[in-house]
Order: C-alpha cells, then sequence, then structure tokens
C-alpha cells in the first residue's frame, strides 16, 4: 500500500515538530510547512529522515495563497497525492488585554490562524474530494471554549472560528469520504509562551490545571496522529480536547 502522505504546517517547532515525528513513526511521509526557521525545519526533516519517512521541506506563509498553493504543489510533485493536512500553523501575538492591542497585530493573527486555515482546508479539500478520501485536523485551542480574558481574546476568537469550520467542513466533505477533526491542546509547554512575552506562562497554568502539569507537544502530537488514522475512520466533525481537564 502506498504511504499516507501528510502536511504539516508551522512543522519546525513546538506541537508541529513533535507531530511530524510522529507521524512519520507512524508511516507517514512527510512534508513540513515553516515560516521562518529553516534550520529548525531542515532539523526536523533531519529526524523525519531517520525514522525511515520521505520528507519535503517548504516555506511558506500560510496567510499567502500562492504559498499555499506552492506548498501543496510542491507536496505532490515530490512525495505524490496529499492524504492528510494538519493545519498547526499559528501566531497569538503579545499577551495583553484586548484595547491595548495594536491592529497590525490583530490583522496577523487573524490572517495566520483563521485565513491561513482556511487557505490550506480549501486546498485540500479540492484534491481530497476529487478522491474521495483523505483527513484533515485543525488544531485549535483550549482558549476557544475559556475566552483567555486579560491574555488574547482575538487568538482564543480565531480558534472558536477554526472549531466552526472544523464542525461545518467536516459535514460538507463527509459525503465526499473526507474527514475533518480539530485537537484542542490546552497550555502546552513550547516556545509559543516566550515568543508572547511570558515564558513561565505554561508551568503557571499548569499548576491549576487537574492533572497537576503542563501538557507536552508528543501528548497532543498522538492525538493528531489517531484523527488522522484509520482507528479514528468513524470520527469526523469533532474537537477533541486534550488539556489536562482544564
Amino acid at each position: 500500500m502506498a504511504r499516507p502522505v501528510t502536511v504539516v504546517t508551522g512543522g519546525s517547532r513546538g506541537i508541529g515538530a513533535a507531530t511530524c515525528l510522529r507521524l512519520a513513526a507512524d508511516g507517514h511521509d512527510v512534508v513540513i510547512g515553516y515560516v521562518r526557521d529553516a534550520d529548525a525545519a531542515a532539523g526536523v526533516a533531519d529526524k523525519v529522515a531517520k525514522a525511515g519517512a520521505r520528507c519535503a521541506v517548504v516555506q511558506v506563509d500560510t496567510a499567502v495563497e500562492a504559498d499555499v498553493d506552492r506548498l501543496f504543489d510542491t507536496a505532490e510533485r515530490e512525495l505524490g497525492a496529499v492524504t492528510g493536512l494538519v493545519n498547526n500553523a499559528g501566531v497569538t501575538g503579545p499577551l495583553g488585554r484586548l484595547a491595548d492591542a495594536g491592529t497590525a497585530d490583530l490583522r496577523r493573527v487573524v490572517e495566520v490562524n483563521l485565513l491561513g486555515t482556511l487557505l490550506c482546508a480549501r486546498r485540500a479539500a479540492r484534491q481530497m474530494a476529487m478522491r474521495g478520501s483523505g483527513a484533515i485536523v485543525n488544531v485549535s485551542s483550549g482558549a476557544a471554549t475559556l475566552g483567555s480574558p486579560g491574555e488574547f481574546v482575538h487568538y482564543a476568537a480565531t480558534k472558536a472560528a477554526v472549531d466552526a469550520l472544523t464542525v461545518g467542513l467536516a459535514k460538507e466533505l463527509g459525503p465526499d469520504g473526507v474527514r475533518v477533526n480539530a485537537v484542542a491542546p490546552g497550555a502546552v509547554d513550547t516556545e509559543m509562551h516566550a515568543a508572547m512575552g511570558d515564558p513561565d506562562r505554561a508551568r503557571r497554568i499548569g499548576a491549576a490545571v487537574p492533572l497537576g502539569r503542563v501538557g507536552l507537544p508528543e501528548e497532543i502530537a498522538a492525538a493528531i496522529a489517531w484523527l488522522l488514522s484509520p482507528e479514528a475512520s468513524y470520527t469526523t466533525g469533532t474537537v477533541l480536547r486534550v488539556a489536562g481537564g482544564r
């Protein structure tokens, strides 16, 4: 049987990198989309290759339609028909109240987290529906239902939109044999917290989580891998919360 070919956006670090490695271990060939850190992407690609998987690396800003088309075109040219998509690329902008947020930050969060997810999902939907099979997993956030007041309500709003996209697109594509699900992580120990200006945030939140700790990227990757797998063949339109009970 042909190996699955899965595109992972934001695949150079954090949850995306962990997902690439987990999928490679599970028998997927992987396309790593990254926006900035070429060295980090190359490091993930090296580990994917060592796991025995084929790999392509593509620099892509998912908010740019031409970049998204190039990402999928490269995937098909180098590895074959895309069977899976992990919409993981996302940004938060600086922490703070909405009243203090800059318009450029708001615009970028909406463009990456929502428009980028829509553009990638649209391209995948076109190809997968035509073939009558495929799976899309969107990376949402527990913030979608908690709102994240005082931190990033704009980010939470985009993730709530991703949840709505997941439910609606699953119903739209179900008759075409394409499954669409989402994973909603809680606080996960990644570089994102430092990027938003609070490197200790995840550990502080972890202390208040019912399981008493922050999550690991590998734990989120495991949920994503399951949703892409044949074991989840009757699962679609689901937002799977992986948040330690929070």
